[in-house]
């Protein structure tokens, strides 16, 4: 699919921030007025435009709740934190020291705070305890009752913030009776920006604290907590569940069994040997240049040194061996949904190997391109994708929640 650019990346992109518009997260109008004031592949120009996007429509919220228009400035400040976090996307020749980078992230999560202090349902913004530190997050409530609920702890992936846990999932989630705990772990959103705290491959060190938290909550019943995985959260929360047993369902959006694996298919053979031997003195030029053709590839390489906390490309490479479910998928006790995009361009072939080495009850899905559904995480095709992970965890915990016979 190819939406308002040719560059695939820049296309995916767009799509995704155009696709949050079901719950707020754009108008597609503002999304073209945009688009068509950034050249193919330019990067500075797709800073400066959604940045500017994002301040005017920062602008309109912060003018409307002063006036006290408090729906006006939700959806304008809902607006205005997806684009502060599209804008800075691509900066990432030193994030960790970009002021830029810092500030775009920071007004991203400024804005989305702003918004869910004016949301109709209940938002909780919590920290989670974790190893010396905390994980930031938002425990997004079906109502106020108290009462306990099923509720879906989200993970996010490589690139993905805790604010857009709202369109990936709880807005649909809220609408349906479930609630949401969704957090920034390692390599991800502020714990990265501003912890400086990098991916781990065992993810089940970071989702036990969370389960912890989450079983303090009267508000979320205990036997009914779902995990679910969005990109490379989709490896993240199954090598968590192969641990983690409590548990009462795992959905993977999409699946992902070898991290590795998926990154170095695109790569020439006599590349992947040179990393893999530890020649980085070859391995890095070469990969230099690739870059510059590419990018898709220029972002997520630099993206990678840069949340996976490597020293180079080379090093980034060599560190995702780590994340593979091999000699673990068959762990995994609960009922596990793996989603597969038709058309996905990063995880193609993946869910399919997930599927077949999982032994717990499992279901695979694809949604196909015909639908619209085909781009991977489904960007585009929120409302399908939604309708078919909670009506699955619909039938999965109720009948889950009925006695025997």
């Amino acid at each position: 699919m190819r939406f308002l650019f040719e560059d695939e990346s820049f296309s995916f992109e767009t799509l995704r921030a155009a696709g949050f518009a079901n719950y707020g997260g754009a108008d597609v109008g503002e999304v073209v007025a945009t688009a068509r004031n950034i050249g193919e592949g330019d990067e500075e120009a797709w800073l400066r435009e959604w940045k500017n996007t994002a301040e005017r429509v920062h602008a309109i919220g912060t003018r409307a709740q002063a006036d006290g228009h408090l729906v006006s400035a939700r959806e304008a400040l809902l607006r205005a934190s997806n684009y502060y976090r599209t804008a800075e996307f691509y900066r990432r020749d030193d994030p960790a020291h970009d002021p830029e980078v810092k500030r775009l992230s920071a007004l991203s999560r400024e804005t989305f705070a702003a918004a869910a202090a004016l949301m109709d349902t209940p938002v909780e913004a919590v920290h989670i305890p974790y190893e010396d530190a905390s994980l930031p997050g938002y425990l997004f409530l079906v109502d106020d009752s108290g009462t306990p609920r099923p509720t879906i702890i989200f993970t996010s992936g490589f690139d993905s913030t805790l604010e857009e846990s709202y369109f990936a999932a709880a807005a649909a989630a809220t609408r349906r009776g479930y609630n949401v705990l969704a957090y920034d772990g390692p390599g991800q959103g502020a714990v990265l920006r501003e912890q400086g705290l990098t991916f781990r491959p065992d993810w089940e060190a970071v989702i036990t604290p969370v389960v912890d938290y989450a079983l303090t909550r009267a508000e979320i019943a205990p036997d009914r907590i779902a995990l679910l995985g969005y990109s490379l959260g989709g490896y993240l929360a199954a090598r968590a569940a192969a641990h983690e047993h409590r548990l009462a369902a795992l959905v993977l959006d999409d699946g992902l069994y070898d991290y590795h694996e998926a990154h170095t298919r695109f790569i020439a053979p006599f590349l992947r040997e040179w990393i893999e031997n530890g020649q980085d003195d070859l391995a890095n030029p070469v990969a230099g240049l690739l870059m510059q053709a590419s990018t898709q590839l220029r972002w997520a390489l630099r993206n990678g040194v840069w949340a996976f906390g490597a020293d180079s490309v080379a090093d980034y490479i060599r560190r995702t061996a780590d994340y593979t479910l091999e000699g673990r998928a068959q762990l995994i006790e609960c009922p596990t949904l793996t989603l597969d995009a038709e058309g996905d361009q990063f995880f193609q072939g993946q869910p399919q190997l997930v599927q077949a080495a999982l032994t717990c009850p499992h279901t695979l899905v694809t949604l196909r391109e015909a639908e619209g559904a085909g781009e991977h995480c489904h960007m585009g095709a929120m409302y399908r994708f939604h309708q078919v992970t909670f009506d699955w965890l619909d039938s999965t915990l109720n009948s889950r929640a009925q006695p025997s016979s």
